[in-house]
């Protein structure tokens, strides 16, 4: 259970932010309060629960506290509808769908001997209170971060951060995951899941081992786009960090991690703005039709399972368990297509007898598709996908060199955590603050677009 020192970090975290936001431009504050928030608050099951609203935890008590304080420091800047159409539709069907949802799930539901019950007013209420508070960085990220000095900021705080928690990170994977018992009293998720090979996955304050290895290369990636930007001195040492940084996501023991940073640093390091665009571009389009491609059986499931078990025959067991998993889901989710069981577990099967959850979610796509129906997966995935998909269309025809040095990596950071939305749930607060920085960035930019002058023929 948490003790006493974890409910008080909760409690007192509006009150750190309100620090930042008087030190601090907004802009700045905002990054700052999630991102320090995110590392260093109790994870769950550590929360605050008050009548006719969600838990409230170290994914929404930053982003309340922001939305307050940007309010009174900023209250010109925080106009939080976007601009598109498709935007504002897609922010209208995120927070309100649930209302359906709860419509259409009034009866209760169960397996042999025991029953769930249905949703009624306060789940309604409740889960748009959640989806309201989770897409609050998304909504203060387009309004306080849209301008180009705001994508080196973010950067800068993942870099920072990675530096900051790099050294924790380290006497966990020699010494096991213990920082979080030391500090809030409660090891936060299964023991045997953080341990890998002959050694230890690390989570410090994070929900998971995943978790914390995705950060690691968030900083690793962020490292190699201030290196790359920087003409001085700097550049050397960042260059120096960034291949730190890189060992310890190594020793974080998490191949996709590990994979997406392989990836990621040489386009980073060398590839040109539209390239990188590009191809978080077509990440995010992979992510919105994995499930479809799931659903058809178009997903080379053996083919995947062969090249997993060329690395590792407990990687490939794991795999296959979660093909098997996502079967299970998808068929229990298409008794409820449209809006989803809602909350209570009701998306999951049941033991008949005790009531034990006998199945395992795993990617975000598959928990959205239970819960809030394909509808509710359109719009999350769809509002994370509209700012790569929107600056990709205004970038294609302009030249790639009007565009700021640091707005594609981040772009590209935004398309592989929407692609790493498939195989874990790894969507935080940080996701959605990235996702609306680069939104209100591209609805600002006004490219000039390359002229093509036909030679002209003079005939005397």
């Amino acid at each position: 259970m948490p003790n006493s020192l974890a409910y008080l970090a909760l409690i007192a975290w509006p009150a750190v932010s309100a620090v930042f936001f008087a030190r601090m431009t907004p802009g700045r504050a905002l990054i700052t309060s999630l991102v320090v928030g995110y590392l260093l608050l109790p994870p769950q099951p550590a929360g605050i629960d008050l009548p006719l609203l969600p838990p409230l935890t170290k994914e929404t008590i930053p982003s309340l506290a922001a939305l307050v304080l940007a309010l009174i420091h900023a209250p010109q800047r925080t106009s939080l509808v976007p601009e598109g159409r498709v935007g504002r539709v897609l922010v209208a069907v995120f927070v309100l769908s649930p209302v359906v949802t709860a419509l259409t799930n009034s009866e209760p539901v169960g397996w042999g001997t025991f029953h769930l019950p249905g949703l009624g007013l306060r789940d309604m209420l409740a889960m748009i209170v959640q989806q309201s508070i989770l897409i609050m960085p998304f909504l203060l990220g387009r309004a306080l971060l849209a301008e180009a000095d705001s994508q080196r900021d973010i950067l800068m705080a993942f870099f920072v951060g990675g530096l900051v928690y790099s050294l924790p990170m380290l006497v966990e994977i020699r010494l096991s995951p213990q920082i979080n018992i030391w500090v809030y009293g409660y090891f936060q998720h299964v023991f045997e899941q953080m341990m890998r090979g002959d050694g230890f996955r690390p989570l410090v304050f994070l929900y998971h081992g995943l978790w914390a290895a995705f950060f690691a290369m968030t900083s690793v990636v962020a490292a190699v786009a201030l290196a790359r930007a920087e003409t001085s001195r700097r550049s050397v040492a960042l260059w120096g960090a960034a291949l730190y940084l890189f060992a310890v996501l190594v020793l974080c023991k998490s191949l996709a991690s590990l994979l997406y940073a392989v990836a990621l640093v040489p386009l980073v390091a060398v590839a040109g703005a539209k390239i990188q665009i590009r191809l978080a571009a077509l990440l995010a389009c992979l992510a919105i039709a994995y499930p479809v491609l799931k659903g058809t059986q178009l997903v080379p499931e053996d083919r995947l399972l062969a090249a997993a078990r060329a690395v590792d025959d407990d990687r490939a067991a794991s795999l296959e368990f979660r093909f098997a998993q996502e079967r299970i889901l998808l068929e229990r989710a298409e008794m409820k297509p449209l809006f989803g069981w809602g909350s209570w577990g009701r998306n999951h099967e049941h033991d008949s007898r005790t009531g034990a959850i006998l199945t395992v979610t795993d990617g975000r796509w598959v928990i959205l598709i239970g819960i809030h129906g394909w509808i509710g997966f359109l719009a999350e995935f769809g509002l994370l996908a509209l700012p790569i998909l929107t600056l990709a269309r205004r970038s294609w025809g302009a030249d790639p060199d009007q565009l700021p040095p640091f707005t594609a990596p981040l772009v590209l950071l935004l398309g592989i955590n929407l692609a790493d939305l498939i195989p874990n749930a790894t969507i935080t607060p940080l996701t959605w603050m990235m996702a609306g920085a680069v939104l209100g960035f591209a609805e600002r930019w006004q490219p000039a677009r390359r002229s093509v002058l036909s030679p002209v023929r003079t005939v005397l």
